[in-house]
């Protein structure tokens, strides 16, 4: 009976963690990843689970495991569908309505699911997203074509860079320094007017700004180690986009 009872906290622990990683990896907060985790476990019966998470890691231990379980969060991104799936399945969960195994399947079906759209449609969000933040600058209706060009081509820098050379300071440093180049040149060629407000708006697809969000309501909720951290990012995200374009400025 006591072996079989260790080898259920075992396999509640895949579960909470696995749902864990699926929430950090794609762009949810620290607080409710550690709510979450907890929530399954007490939903199985165990509910002095402690959860630690931070940016990069995730900490997790039941009373009773003599091993307390790590992951190591490498790489994040945001996939907020596959949050609220998580979320949704934590409810399931929470009524009753699934078993251990059961819900470790659910998860990494979620996990391995990677519908996403393709990269056309991205780079053409992108753009859109240029023109439209140009007019809400009050630009004019003649740079809004301009500001969707560098918008959208410096996103798909940016996408290109980041699977090549997965360092994200400088794969956003060298999208804001192609944003540049290509906004120069359209209007040096007479294509658009307002070089700043060009920048400016084919910049915003490159914003972090589920990161910004995530670092204030983390900080909010106390978890400082997270907020600090996530803060911090998102400041050289946008010291990298300030310096891509500074570097522009000067040569031209």
């Amino acid at each position: 009976m006591d072996v079989q009872q260790s080898e259920l906290k075992q396999d509640i622990a895949k579960v909470c963690m696995l749902a864990g990683k699926i929430m950090l990896q794609n762009g949810a907060e620290t607080y409710r990843v550690e709510d979450t985790m907890n929530r399954i476990a007490a939903s199985f019966h165990y509910p002095d689970a402690n959860s630690f998470v931070t940016p990069t890691g995730i900490i997790f231990s039941i009373e009773g495991i003599n091993t307390t379980r790590l992951y190591r969060i490498k790489d994040r991104g945001t996939d907020l569908y596959k949050v609220t799936l998580v979320n949704s399945l934590s409810r399931v969960i929470s009524d009753g309505q699934l078993s251990v195994n059961e819900a470790y399947e659910k998860l990494k079906n979620i996990e391995e699911n990677t519908d996403t759209y393709p990269i056309w449609l991205h780079v053409l969000s992108a753009s859109i997203i240029s023109g439209c933040f140009l007019i809400m600058f009050n630009g004019t209706w003649k740079d809004f074509i301009p500001a969707m060009l560098s918008g959208g081509f410096g996103y798909a820098i940016n996408l290109y860079t980041h699977a090549m050379i997965k360092i994200r300071f400088l794969s956003e440093m060298f999208s804001s320094f192609v944003i540049a180049v290509v906004a120069f040149f359209l209007v040096a060629n007479h294509y658009g007017t307002g070089l700043d407000v060009i920048i400016i708006s084919s910049l915003m697809p490159l914003v972090p700004g589920v990161l910004i969000t995530n670092a204030v309501r983390d900080l909010m909720a106390g978890d400082l180690v997270s907020g600090l951290s996530k803060g911090a990012e998102s400041m050289l995200t946008a010291l990298a986009m300030g310096v891509g374009v500074a570097i522009v400025f000067s040569i031209f």
